[in-house]
């Protein structure tokens, strides 16, 4: 069967190259994998709420109001049952695995990611996890599109653009957002946006929100309509709105890696899932508003409905004391980062999409109401319009996605007469926010290892190069004590190589001899035992780190040292030179597959 299968692979890929051209079957791949990318959410979607349906029956109602702390914990085991024994491979954080593989592994993604999210996701969110699907579901569409990719033998630029092409059918499908998806796989996977970029990641996002559509209708994520219209007078409270934005922004930011680093301070995965997913129950206990994806809660703040929301839980408040009321939606604001954390740190599988919106629904809600409240002004403020536009800020800071805040709330809204407002908010949110939080939560930490694309392409093109393509290891080694005539019989004479590298016993890095150096002495025999290579080796003006040194840092210590050659150490050891040659022709090559 798998002969078969082969074959008629290769007969097809034959008949592809003679009969359709590259950017026909490019166009041809992308609808595919928004079909495909849009099957993914549909599936992932069900799966969630087919769980939240088990526990929110009449069989259970009981226990999930007494022990409501253990479904988290219950979900995040499984979650670990399964990619122990079922998976046997690391699952990654949706988009963040994402942008690595795009970055460091040529747009190739393990085979596992298109269905291991499928199966850990539904169990983390189902059961309470305080995460988004969207992460996994843009994750899972991604993978579909690279082994796609990797099955029709295309190159790594077509390859990496319908990955993107993934990314926006995966949105567009979740939020039935077309325009959105575009600009958030722009935006986010540092795509560039040509017209040959343009159309496949258009078809993706067109195939995927129809098959959204097909399964699902007119049902969204998100109920709204704008019933009050925006007016000159609330421009400078959404400016005050961004502010706050950002604010929230930057906390949410910074507690998450906080926690982040936290919890990779633990040995074994077992504590943290003991640890996490207690702390997790613990928290959904006090405060079941966190529990899971949060959309409910995000639909009754929009439409005003705070009542539902401050009234669920153990504390029995009344909803119409309204400094308790904006306390405890403040505290929402403020333990929503920690519960996704937590889910984080103990293993759980989600994305930071919802918590994001969720904490940006409350935080424009709690702005409008405090104004409208202090009777300071006397024109009053559409609390639902803020709400929405609250998203849009804390998508702009959090995310650093300003435009695709901007264009999926006005997709959202059904029309854009909020699209000042949100300008306005998103822009302020995300140039502040950025001043002090340099890579939003996907990027930071391949962003700290020199490893995220972004919208440079002369970064891009020196991240995408191989340092093992353009390391020569082919050099004639010298000891220390090696005479002058041991340099010339047994390096010079047998080496097509002007440099020399020394090293130790051990094989550590001294310093370099070149032909330059011995040149005036190599023919004076009388000197053949007398001169050794301590005395005639000299150090070089810097060093490649093989482990720890980018391409952009390689090019650069070139640049500063106007070296020609420079040594690579591994590990320690003496590995090999790049030569600046080789690095500049290998850069030509990589830009003319990039741009190509």
């Amino acid at each position: 069967m798998a002969k078969k299968s082969k074959k008629f692979l290769k007969r097809f890929l034959i008949w592809k190259y003679q009969h359709i051209s590259d950017k026909q079957f490019v166009r041809i791949a992308s609808a595919i994998i928004g079909l495909l990318a849009g099957l993914g959410a549909v599936i992932l979607k069900n799966l969630t709420h087919f769980i939240q349906h088990l526990l929110e029956s009449e069989f259970i109602i009981d226990i999930h109001v007494a022990f409501y702390f253990i479904f988290p914990l219950f979900g995040l085991f499984l979650v670990r049952m399964i990619k122990r024994y079922v998976i046997k491979k690391k699952v990654g954080h949706g988009i963040p695995s994402t942008l690595f593989t795009i970055s460091k592994l040529k747009g190739i993604m393990p085979r596992h990611q298109m269905w291991s999210s499928i199966l850990t996701a539904p169990l983390t969110v189902g059961f309470g996890g305080s995460v988004g699907l969207e992460g996994p579901t843009v994750a899972t569409g991604a993978a579909l599109g690279s082994n796609f990719a990797r099955l029709m033998h295309v190159n790594q630029t077509t390859r990496t653009l319908l990955i993107g092409a993934a990314a926006a059918g995966a949105m567009s499908s979740i939020f039935k957002a077309p325009i959105a998806a575009i600009v958030f796989a722009v935006e986010i996977f540092s795509l560039e946006l040509t017209m040959v970029s343009m159309i496949p990641l258009l078809l993706a996002s067109i195939t995927a929100v129809l098959t959204s559509y097909f399964f699902f209708g007119d049902d969204v994520l998100l109920h709204f309509s704008i019933e009050d219209k925006f007016h000159l007078y609330d421009v400078i409270f959404y400016v005050l709105l961004g502010v706050s934005s950002a604010a929230v922004s930057i906390y949410f930011s910074k507690i998450y890696f906080k926690i982040g680093a936290f919890f990779r301070d633990f040995k074994g995965a077992h504590k943290r899932l003991i640890f996490g997913g207690i702390a997790l129950g613990i928290m959904v206990f006090l405060i079941p508003p966190l529990f899971g994806e949060g959309y409910s809660i995000i639909n009754n703040v929009l439409k005003g409905n705070i009542t539902p929301i401050v009234s669920n839980n153990i504390f029995q408040i009344e909803p119409d004391n309204f400094l308790i009321v904006i306390v405890l939606l403040i505290g929402l604001v403020l333990f929503k980062v920690i519960a996704t954390s937590l889910t984080f740190g103990a293993g759980g599988v989600g994305g930071i999409f919802a918590p994001t919106l969720f904490t940006g629904s409350i935080t424009g809600y709690v702005f409008a109401s405090i104004i409208n409240h202090s009777n300071i002004f006397s024109h009053q403020l559409s609390s639902s319009n803020f709400a929405m536009v609250g998203m849009a800020g804390l998508m702009a800071g959090i995310l650093q996605a300003p435009l695709t805040a901007i264009f999926l709330i006005a997709e959202l809204t059904g029309g854009y007469e909020l699209f000042v407002p949100l300008m306005i908010v998103s822009s302020i949110s995300y140039l502040i926010a950025k001043r002090y939080i340099p890579y939003n939560i996907y990027a930071s930490e391949l962003a700290e290892k020199g490893q995220l694309l972004t919208h440079d392409k002369d970064k891009n093109v020196l991240m995408l190069m191989d340092i093992d393509k353009v390391i020569e290891t082919n050099f004639i080694v010298l000891k220390p004590q090696m005479t002058l005539g041991e340099i010339v019989n047994n390096a010079v004479a047998k080496s097509s190589r002007n440099h020399f590298p020394v090293v130790s016993s051990e094989n550590e890095f001294l310093g370099v001899i070149t032909l330059d150096d011995i040149r005036s002495i190599m023919f004076n025999t009388k000197l053949y035992g007398k001169e050794r290579v301590l005395d005639l080796m000299h150090s070089v003006p810097d060093i490649i780190n093989y482990e720890t040194d980018s391409m952009e840092v390689i090019m650069n210590k070139f640049k500063t040292t106007v070296a020609w050659n420079l040594p690579v150490i591994k590990n320690g050891k003496y590995y090999g030179f790049i030569s600046k040659s080789r690095l500049l022709t290998a850069y030509r090559r990589k830009l003319i597959n990039v741009t190509t």
